[in-house]
């Protein structure tokens, strides 16, 4: 039996690094040596920040290409980039350099934003706090999971893929503690692609995957 599951909770800490563009070509060579928890805010912050309107793109890169230089075609591709296809932060540093170097020998002219639109290089620090609830068994978390807030949910199911050996999130993690029991829920859970979604739907989908695998028997 593993030790029992300890809940935690989460918040982003937004830092400013000083480094900013104003055109493609700065905002490529930032990137080249920018910490790389640069990019891991500008990809995954926005899950945790405030937001009053549903985003059109879900990273900070993409969003800048939109907004502050107007290249649409740029936006679109900086968006459809998906952070957890990526084993680390340095792949997803090297697909983005390269999406933007396709920009820039595609362009006649280098894309400038207008003053007031710089992009603002943020780096993120995790805070974790400890809710002492603890888990016993995993039929306890299905009760649980729609109460749990969205720091947790990011801590557990996003977070935790960085911090993992196997990069997955740490309920699989805690499940594959119980031997085989559990197979065709870590499964289910790897399935699920935590990007292209709201926190709030990510936690309802972990349920839905949880409340499947209980009514189904495994």
């Amino acid at each position: 039996m593993p030790e029992p599951f300890a809940v935690k909770d989460c918040a982003l800490i937004a830092i400013g690094t000083g480094e900013r563009a104003q055109n493609l070509r700065e905002l490529r060579d930032h990137l080249m040596t920018t910490h790389p928890g640069c990019i891991y805010y500008h990809f995954w912050g926005g899950l945790l920040r405030p937001r009053f309107d549903d985003p059109e793109y879900q990273n900070d890169f993409a969003a800048w290409a939109w907004r502050g230089l107007h290249d649409i075609r740029l936006a679109e591709r900086l968006a459809i980039i998906d952070p957890v296809e990526f084993p680390d932060i340095e792949s997803l540093r090297k697909e983005i350099l390269e999406v933007i170097e396709e920009r820039l020998e595609e362009s006649e002219m280098v894309p400038w934003a207008r003053q007031g639109y710089l992009f603002h290089f943020i780096r993120s620090q995790i805070v974790v706090f400890d809710t002492d609830v603890r888990i016993e068994r995993p039929e306890q978390l299905i009760g649980l999971l729609r109460r749990m807030s969205l720091g947790s949910i990011f801590y557990h199911y996003i977070d935790a893929r960085r911090r993992s050996a196997g990069k997955r999130d740490d309920f699989s993690e805690w499940l594959m503690g119980f031997g085989g029991e559990y197979v065709k829920l870590v499964q289910c859970l790897s399935n699920i692609d935590p990007y292209f979604s709201t926190l709030a739907e990510l936690r309802q989908e972990i349920q839905r995957a949880f409340l499947n695998f209980t009514a189904t028997g495994g």
